[in-house]
C-alpha cells in the first residue's frame, strides 16, 4: 500500500485535532439539563413529545 504524502497544513490540522481530543479525556461533554425532557434528545430524532404527543418538526 503506497503511503499519501500531507501537505503541511494537513499535518498541522491533524496535530491540533491529536492535542484537542488529549485535553478533552475525561472532561463533561455539556452541562446537564434542568427541566428538560427525560430520554433521549428529542430533537436528535425529529419528534419532541410533551404529555404523550408527539410532534414532528
Amino acid at each position: 500500500m503506497e503511503k499519501i504524502k500531507l501537505s503541511s497544513e494537513a499535518l498541522r490540522a491533524l496535530a491540533e485535532a491529536e492535542e484537542r481530543r488529549r485535553l478533552h479525556i475525561g472532561k463533561a461533554h455539556a452541562p446537564k439539563e434542568i427541566n428538560g425532557p427525560a430520554g433521549p434528545e428529542p430533537t436528535r430524532y425529529g419528534d419532541w413529545e410533551s404529555k404523550g404527543i408527539a410532534s414532528d418538526f
